[in-house]
């Protein structure tokens, strides 16, 4: 579905009793990927969270990533078109301005994460804009090279960052996670990691220790 002005499809899942007090989780795809994929998890995540799926603005086809869609284009290693990655931070800004429209009242604690283009996404929407979202979740992500990262003060107020990563992971590796991990640290980004011994994918005991350190924070 898409929601009046979100400029985005989106898929929802809102359970019985969802209000503004509800823990609302915006869970953004991967490459080639669609808006119904992170649905998924649902059953996985606390069962009285708002979970909701929007679809990135591009056409993976265009790029050579099949029928699907995506967020920016990717070059190399941390590597991308920068224009794309604006492009879409701005598309979700607007689709985080819209969410009273779509969900029928104003959030108050707002989670965003993704996997793979996913997570590189919420990392670099959480270090652009501090404080927007309670958490970011990258599952598999990366630190996209040209990001600036928050230093001395701003650090303080930095938006806390779950990363979890696949030790074998072939489509991004896990060396990415590695220094990507080391430049969080270095600007004082609040941070968990949680490897796994897996490819590019998620696991269930990934989930639980995201959802661990959301409900960790005051």
């Amino acid at each position: 579905m898409s929601g009046p002005g979100s400029g985005l499809d989106y898929d929802l899942h809102v359970p019985d009793g969802a209000d503004q007090t509800s823990t609302v989780a915006i869970l953004l795809h991967g490459r080639g990927s669609h808006k119904g994929d992170l649905q998924g998890l649902v059953p996985v995540l606390p069962s009285d969270w708002v979970v909701i799926t929007p679809q990135a603005p591009f056409s993976g086809m265009e790029w050579g990533y099949g029928p699907g869609w995506a967020w920016y284009r990717y070059v190399a290693e941390n590597r991308l078109v920068e224009e794309t990655l604006a492009e879409s931070l701005g598309r979700l800004d607007d689709f985080l301005e819209r969410l009273p429209e779509i969900l029928g009242f104003a959030p108050t604690t707002i989670i965003l994460g993704g996997f793979s283009q996913g997570g590189t996404m919420s990392i670099a929407y959480a270090m652009s804009r501090p404080g927007t979202v309670k958490a970011a979740l990258n599952f598999s992500g990366f630190v996209a090279a040209s990001l600036a990262l928050p230093s001395g003060v701003e650090a303080e107020t930095a938006t806390p960052i779950f990363w979890g990563h696949g030790t074998r992971d072939p489509n991004i590796p896990f060396h990415m996670a590695i220094d990507g991990r080391q430049a969080l640290n270095e600007a004082g980004v609040p941070l968990i990691s949680a490897d796994f011994p897996i490819g590019h994918w998620i696991v269930p005991e990934e989930i639980h220790e995201a959802v661990a350190m959301v409900e960790s924070i005051g």
